[in-house]
This record gives C-alpha cells, structure tokens and sequence, in this order.
C-alpha cells in the first residue's frame, strides 16, 4: 500500500515538473554481502516507486576524508533529496561512525540518524525531522491496526540510536505511556505482561516467550537472528527475537520474521525519500519566496551616499541567494556580499513562466543625471519590503573610470542604493577586468599576425600554425572552421595544395582597416592616440593606434547580449576585426582566438548578486557604452530573474541616457535578441531638467545651480515639457504602457511636481506620480510601484520599430525621423562607403545602435526641448558583428574620457585600520 502511494505521488510530482524526480543516494564503503544485499532491496524498490537511485561505491581502503568528501558532495547535490550510508562502514582505516552519520546535511538525512534529527524526535518536533526508518515502519503498522496509540501502554525492549531509543520517543510524542527495557531490566517478563503495544529489538533469538505476552497485545518483532535448523538447506534459519509460535497464540497482531519490519523498513526509507523531495519542491518553488526585509532608519538631512550604505549590514549573499529559490550549486560565493550564478539556474527554471518586464529609462537629463538608477532601485524596494511582492532589479555595473574621474560612483543614491556600494563601484567580481584581458588578447593577435606574415614565407607559416608533432601534423577546431569558411573540404594538412595554403595561412589584413582598439578600465586621456610597435624587434611595422575605455569594448556588448555560454562563444567568433586586403571581413575566428576568449570570460557570464539597502535581490552585470553599445545590462541577468520572480513578479531594468537612446535600443537590439517583451516603461523626469529645456541656463556638473533652478517658474517649466511629451511618445510608440516617475527635488514646489503630474497624463502617460525615493527609500516610491501594477495589467501591443531587413539607410531615417523628430538623415561619404562595405560584406540585416549625444534629441547637445525639422548627419558607421549591431557615428565623441583638473580620487581614501573606503561618492 505504502508503495503504491508513493508511486502515484511521484507521478502527481512528475506531472506538475515534468523535469523531476526524486533522487535518493546510497553510499557504500566496502563490499560486505549483507550491505549489498540490503542495498539491492532499496535500489529495487526505488525503481519501482520511480525515485531515482543511486548506488556509490568507495573501497574499503576508502579513509575517514574520503568518505566526508562524498558526504558533502551529496549535501551540496541538489538531485539528491535523501541519502544514506549503509553500515557498517566496511573500510581498513579507523572511521568515527558517529562523526560521518552527523555529516548528512539533516534535511537529506532520510535514514533519521543524524543528532540533529535524533535531537528534534526527542524532542517532540516530528513535523520537522527524519524519523529513522525501523520506528517510522513500526509506527505505520500499529496505525494499520486501526488501534488507537493514545493512552495505551507500550514496552519497547532494545535502547539502541537506530531503533529502541527513537521508537520510544515515537511512542510517546503519539501520546503512549511508555517504558523502555535493556539487557539489565530484572523484570522483563513482568514489563511485557503490562504492554498493549510491545516492540522488540533486542538482537537475541526468541528472547520473549508467548506466556510473557498480554492477551490481545500488538507485537513488533525487529529481530533478525540466525539458529540451526537441519532441515534447512543452509544449516540455519531466521528467526525474531520474539517466539513467534506461542506469541501469536496470545497477540492480536504481530510481524513475521522475515517479511515484516523489514520490507516496511524498506518502504519508510522510499517514504522520507518522497517526503523530502516535496519538502525540496515546496521550498524551492519557482516564485514562492520567504525573503528578509531590511527596516531603514531615515534620518534628515539626508547623510552622504557612502555614510548610508555603510551603516545598514547587508544580509549574507548566500542567505538571498537561498531567499529567492537558488539552490546552493547554482551560487558562487565571493565573500559575503556578493556571487556569481551559474547559468544551470536558468536551465533548471526553464519551464517555469516569466514575471513582468520592467524597464526604467529617462527623459534627455541634465549633465547631472535625473536619478534612473536610484528610481530603479527605490521602485524594487517599494515593490518588494512595501509591497511585499517577488522583485529583482537588474543594473550594470560601473565602470571605474567616471569612479575615480569626474562623476565618482555609482550605485543609486540616498536611501535607494545597492549596498556594499564599494564593492559595487570597484572590482565587483572581476568581469570587467576579464573583458580587458580579452579585449587585448585580441589586440594582441592582430598585431602578431600582421608582423608574422610580413616576416615569413606561406610554408613557414603553414609548419607553425600546423606543426608536426612526433612526425604528425593535425588541424585544431578552429582551423577546421577556417577551411570551411575558405570552402576547402580537407582536414588532412598534407593534402592542401599550394593555393590551398596560401589561402590559410594569410588573412593578409590591411592595417587600415583595423577598427579594434586595446581598452583599459581608466581615464587616460594620452591613450586616445598613441603609436604601437616602436620596438627594434618589430623590424619597423609600426602603426597609430588607440586605446578605449574597458566598457567600450565589443566584448562587453556581447556579454550584455548573450543569452549562454554557447551564444557567447559564437558571438565572440564572430566580430570582425579588420578587413583583408580583398575586402573581406576578418573575425576572431579567423585570428584563432575564440576558444581562448571563452575561458577568459567564462566566469563574466554569470550574472552577479547583490542587494539594496532593504535587502531586495539584484542582478549587477554587464555594463556596455550607451552610445557606440546599447547601453542596457545583460540578457542573461534579465532571464533568469524573471523565472525566479514567478509569473506575478516584476523585474525592473534600466536602459542608459534619456528614452531616445538606452530604451530604444533596449526595445530594437535587446529585447530583439532576447525575445523578452517588456510590459510598463517607468520614465523618470525631474523639474530641474524639464526647466532646462524650457530654455533655463546650461547646467554644468559641478557648478551650482542657476537661481532659475531654485525658484518656482511654471512657465519654463510648462514648456520644457515638451521633451517629456516627446519621450512619452517615444515610448508609447513600441506599444508599452507608460508610467512617468517625476523624482522630486527639495526645491521643487508642489505647484511644480502637480503640473509635470498634469501634463504627462495629458501627453498619453497611464499614469504619473511624483516620488520621494531618495530621501525615504522605497516608502517614497510606493504609489509609483502601484502605478506600475496597474499598468502591467493594462493591455499591451510591443512592437519594433522597424523591420531588420530593410536597407541600412532606411533603418537609420526610422529612429531619426521617428524617435528624434528629424526631417532626414545626412550620410557623409566616410559612412557612405560603410554602408556599401557593410551590405557587401552580409551585415545589412544588423540592427541599428546609434551614438549620439545624450544631452539633445538632436545631435547638438546644445538643442534642448524637442527640436523638429533638422537634418541628422551620420559621420561614420562601424559594425559590432559579434554584438550584432551597426552602430553610426553622429558627430564626434570619444571612447577613452580623460581626467578632469581635480578627479574624483582626490576625496577617496582607505583607513587601514577599519578597511573602509571613503569619499567613493
């Protein structure tokens, strides 16, 4: 009966996550024949059931290490549900029983042995442990007696860890009176006379006799012992430690030997097992979080950025990481406040159905900025610590050159931050650098293999790219590929012909077409044009070059688009380079570097965790340009977010610069890629940059505001709300609801905040709300995550902007005329020429990522509201095949910013002696 239940259980689990079953591990040490066959029973009857088993062996020289190895190879498993080590441990090495039995992690301690488990059963917490699986078996047939335990006097004889001592405490937590004897009871035969309940496991043949038993008497006989018997072909039989023939006579119920305990002994192992993997499957259900809020303690004025970040201890990251459904191998620690996650997360969740898709985007800002990040933040901590629903925010991560230049850290700011914002703002884990040693790998080859084939002949170069080893010569993948790509169908290298060789072994790039820079992750201002390969050794091949800031790099574009490993490595195969001489595109794949960027960025591939100052989950990765890149955190992050928020959660990202650029490219590239489709844009306006377009005074960072700026002007501010009007559009015209968030400012008036309120409804907004997020956390962004509920339930159209089949040209007139408000484009012959190149060379089917500035719809920045009737003129276009994106240069702009008279790094500084960092903002 017990089987058949809990094999159309595992059906009912099967049904509800097709992908699932419960995995139950036995560990073995040594080959004693009654372990094997112990452990036979139990895989077959796994089988049966539908649990899956599995059986591990170590030998019997197997030491106390090895098997404590194993052990938390299992906890750590989370395929495994239950596991048990078989004993005894049959091993020549001294190992400590007690020791190994209390390495089971006790939520996967099917066999109930642990003390912890034994601890709670003593206790009396049976809702919350593992009951070893003799008592539990024993229990379950005095309940198929359908004889009530309550009140009934039990007599358990034996006093041992896996069976007499938890059967007492069994006993009496089902409200029986009980009493224990032992080897040393005097008055045993007397005891067992008082019993309605007797159970026996005591390991002495026939130890009780019939007469002892009270008339009517439930018996459970656990004994297993072995006594001559002639006639039996053995010599031996099995017996009980009861007399079975007198005390059956005198019982009402009692257990054969065998084929009593034991098969049910059996069946209760195959029960916790099933236990334990609903248990697993309530825990970690997909959308079913039990999270931890933080309580802020606002304080006016409101302190530093630093100063509130560093007086709220974050939780410990694997503690949020466990809040959210992650399973502990899905989570790599670096130190206590941060991890990376392994992209199996996104496997595991792969049926699981999405939450809602937010994206928090601007109107054009002010030098300043107008509070994105610190909207996206205060948003996800009203969703979540006010609200109470399933929220991630997903972010970039900043580069450290604005950090130790002009603009200082970024993190959100006031009460709304990712915390620790030091960690944030620095190394984080590493991705960044990964990209710049990537970068330059690639740099690096280019180089190399310009001066290699200007050096040597074509069979030089052929016997070291494809050298003889121990007299054999063998092509690499990646030169395999190469020959597929030059249409020549061989992989054995001494079947190239001349013109076979030649073709392979120079890509015969021309060096004025090289359009990949080295990077760094600094302001250097002197890097923006240098010259390379001065060196006697080069033998006179040198050549202008330049470097770029880190996250610049096409690497940091195809990390932020890729959605796996496996995209990745493509895309990384495919950015071009340069072209040859022909006038053929040259990839990473051609410079035989592919592979190798892979194992330098397999790691930045997983998406980072952190969390905001109210203890809410975020995802930190990726962190492309917002002009020459999309500007947008990565796919990856994103998706596996919205599995684990569950189908009524929200994940709230945030696209660079004002709508005409980061949401743009979030809704053509990004969401083009990802195939994710957003449900509200959340667009974030503030007074002091709507007066700005109204034709207030430039404002300049650093410099204080303008008296324009301090005092209440309605009409300026009416009219620069025509940049409003027009991003509101911008927005509306993908088919997305929209929620403008007006972020107040302590000089704003309320006759202010009312009327932007007014006129962004009137311009088609859902809705509009103002916000106090900075200054009181996510309590000050409540009534923008209503908003932004209700407007996920609004009925939604997305759309693209245009069809990528259409002609360079024709994609580039649709976002100036239609997101920009130009009357036309103008190509200057530079971008006249790309665009031919680009057609020619198979890329005009590429999305369009256009760099502007940011600080105008138009592209002169000093053209602020919304400028109609001019013509765009497109400099350059340059192509991120590898991204998957053309990106046209509109006016100039550079991809290395310099330092300014007094740099950010001025104000920062460490004390040794607490460690903390200071003036990061």
């Amino acid at each position: 009966q017990v089987r058949e239940r809990l094999k159309q259980q595992v059906l009912e689990m099967k049904e509800k996550f097709p992908d699932f079953r419960p995995g139950l591990a036995i560990l073995q040490v040594g080959n004693r024949d009654d372990s094997n066959l112990y452990i036979n029973m139990k895989l077959k009857a796994a089988a049966e059931i539908g649990i899956s088993a599995n059986h591990i062996k170590l030998p019997n020289t197997a030491t106390e290490a090895d098997v404590l190895k194993c052990i938390a190879s299992l906890n750590g498993d989370p395929a495994v549900h239950g596991f048990i080590v078989q004993l005894p441990l049959d091993s020549d090495k001294p190992i400590n029983t007690e020791k190994i039995t209390n390495a089971v992690a006790p939520e996967k301690d099917v066999d109930g042995l642990s003390s912890i488990n034994a601890g709670k059963l003593s206790r009396g917490d049976l809702g919350d442990c593992f009951i070893p699986c003799t008592p539990k078996g024993c229990m379950e047939l005095i309940r198929q007696t359908g004889i009530q335990v309550a009140g009934k006097r039990a007599v358990v004889i034996g006093r041992s860890k896996i069976v007499g001592a938890p059967m007492h405490d069994l006993l009496l937590w089902n409200h029986a009176t009980v009493t224990t004897c032992h080897s040393k009871t005097s008055t045993l035969a007397e005891e067992v006379g008082k019993a309605d309940i007797l159970v026996v496991a005591a390991g002495k043949a026939e130890m009780v006799k019939g007469e002892w038993i009270k008339p009517g008497a439930i018996v459970i006989d656990c004994g297993i012992n072995h006594v001559p018997d002639s006639t039996k072909a053995s010599g031996k039989r099995v017996v009980g430690d009861v007399a079975y023939s007198t005390a059956k006579e005198k019982a009402s119920y009692i257990t054969p030997v065998p084929g009593g305990v034991g098969p049910m002994t059996v069946a209760m192992l195959m029960q916790s097992t099933v236990e334990s993997a609903q248990r697993f499957l309530e825990k970690f259900q997909p959308g079913k979080w039990n999270i931890q809020y933080n309580q802020l303690t606002l304080k006016m004025p409101v302190p530093s950025d630093i100063e509130i970040s560093q007086s709220y201890m974050p939780k410990p990251i694997d503690q949020v990481a466990k809040e959210v459904g992650l399973l502990p191998d899905e989570v790599e620690l670096y130190g206590q406040t941060k991890a990376k996650v392994h992209l199996s997360a996104l496997k595991r969740l792969k049926n699981q159905p999405d939450g809602k898709y937010v994206v928090v985007t601007g109107i054009t800002p002010t030098p300043l900025g107008e509070g994105k990040s610190t909207t996206t933040v205060g948003l996800v901590q009203a969703l979540g610590a006010h609200l109470h629903q399933n929220v991630f925010a997903c972010v970039r991560q900043p580069s450290q050159g604005p950090t130790f230049g002009i603009k200082g850290g970024a993190a959100g700011g006031g009460y709304c931050q990712v915390i620790p914002m030091e960690e944030f703002n620095l190394h984080l884990t590493g991705d960044i650098h990964a990209i710049t040693a990537a970068n330059n790998l690639v740099a690096a080859a280019i180089d190399a293999r310009i001066f290699h084939e200007l050096t040597q002949t074509d069979q030089a170069l052929y016997s070291r790219l494809v050298p003889s080893v121990s007299g054999v010569r063998k092509f690499s993948d990646i030169q395999i590929r190469r020959l597929q790509k030059l249409g020549i169908n061989k992989t054995d290298p001494m079947a190239l012909t001349k013109e076979e060789v030649n073709l392979f072994v120079r890509l015969d790039i021309d060096p004025g077409t090289i359009t990949w820079q080295r990077v760094l992750d600094t302001n250097d201002r002197f890097l923006r044009k240098i010259t390379i390969g001065q060196s006697p050794t080069e033998k006179g091949f040198s050549r202008t070059a330049q470097f770029d800031i880190t996250v610049s790099s096409e690497i940091m574009a195809v990390l932020a688009l890729s959605d796996g490993l496996d995209d990745m490595k493509k895309r990384l195969g495919r950015m071009v380079v340069a072209s040859s001489k022909r006038g053929e595109p040259v990839t990473a794949d051609d410079l035989g570097v592919t592979g190798a960027l892979a194992v330098l960025m397999k790691d930045a591939v997983k998406p980072n965790l952190m969390q905001t100052l109210e203890g809410t989950p975020v995802f930190v990765h990726a962190g492309p340009f917002a002009n020459i890149a999309h500007g947008n955190s990565s796919v990856l992050a994103d998706k596996i977010a919205l599995k684990l928020v569950g189908k009524e959660g929200f994940v709230v990202t945030e696209a660079g610069f004002g709508a005409d650029i980061g949401m743009e490219k979030f809704f053509n590239i990004k969401c083009r890629y990802s195939g994710l489709r957003p449900h509200v844009v959340v667009l974030v306006a503030t007074v002091r940059a709507l007066k700005m377009h109204g034709g207030g005074p430039a404002v300049t960072a650093g410099v204080p505001l303008p008296k324009e700026y301090m005092e209440e002007n309605l009409q300026l501010l009416a009219k620069g709300c025509s940049n409003l009007n027009k991003q509101i559009q911008n927005a509306r015209m993908f088919g997305v609801p929209v929620v403008v968030a007006v972020n107040a400012f302590k000089t704003d008036t309320k006759a202010e905040l009312a009327l932007v309120v007014q006129l962004a409804k009137e311009a088609g907004a859902f809705d509009a709300v103002e916000c106090n997020h900075w200054a009181e956390g996510g309590k000050g962004a409540v009534a923008l995550a209503h908003a932004v509920q209700r407007a996920s339930q609004a009925p939604s159209n997305f759309r693209f902007l245009y069809n990528v089949e259409l002609p360079v040209i024709d994609k580039i007139r649709l976002i100036a005329q239609q997101i920009y408000g130009a009357s036309d484009i103008e190509l200057l012959p530079e971008a006249q020429e790309k665009v031919t190149l680009y057609t020619k060379q198979g890329f005009g089917n590429l999305p369009i990522c256009m760099a502007k500035t940011h600080l105008s719809l138009s592209h002169d920045p000093e053209q602020k509201g919304a400028p109609t009737g001019f013509i765009l003129p497109i400099r350059d276009i340059r192509a991120s095949v590898g991204a998957g994106f053309l990106y046209p240069l509109v006016g100039t702009m550079s991809t290395m910013p310099g330092l300014p008279t007094r740099p950010c790094f001025y104000d920062i500084d460490l004390d040794p002696a607490s460690g903390e960092v200071s003036g990061l903002f």
